[in-house]
């Protein structure tokens, strides 16, 4: 499945560990999404876990790149609420953040920035938790469950204005 990041036109990634709370957001959705809509064939949905950084790059080494890649992530950032889902600007996410952009390693938000370069159009939709455990810690909170819906109809919202949905 992972060989069709090479095919497709439109890539929805959620990344995180679902062994630590609220940063396995992404892959929920990627978990609803799939469990709830119908894709056409131009559109992948993968749950990436915390190996954003291997397909990224990946990404931009092959001939063929996609039109649009969507990355969902579970983040804590100042001045938002608990639950709230909100798309993330690349180049507003401040330096000293990248590290902790949850991203899973610091590398990768550079290597996005480095699609949006390429042409490629890269949106970060993000929920806000307060924190991420330290250790093993599985499941969402209620908040970052109900957040799980808003994140997926985004989601959904950006694919239906590019594809035949």
């Amino acid at each position: 499945m992972t060989t069709l990041i090479y095919e497709k036109e439109y890539l929805v990634f959620g990344c995180g560990n679902t062994l630590f709370g609220n940063d396995g957001f992404g892959p929920e959705v990627v978990a609803y999404l799939a469990a709830n809509y119908s894709f056409p064939d131009s559109v992948l949905v993968l749950d990436a876990g915390t190996g954003i950084k291997d397909f990224v790059f990946d990404l931009l080494l092959v001939e063929k790149k996609p039109k649009l890649v969507i990355v969902i992530d579970a983040v804590t950032m100042e001045g938002r609420k608990q639950g709230e889902v909100f798309e993330i600007d690349l180049g507003a996410v401040p330096r000293e953040k990248l590290s902790d952009f949850s991203l899973h390693q610091a590398p990768s938000s550079n290597l996005l920035a480095q699609l949006q370069e390429r042409g490629i159009e890269v949106k970060v939709i993000a929920m806000q938790t307060q924190s991420i455990p330290n250790e093993v810690c599985p499941g969402l909170c209620p908040i970052a469950k109900k957040a799980i819906k808003i994140a997926s109809e985004k989601i959904i919202g950006e694919l239906k204005s590019r594809t035949r949905f």
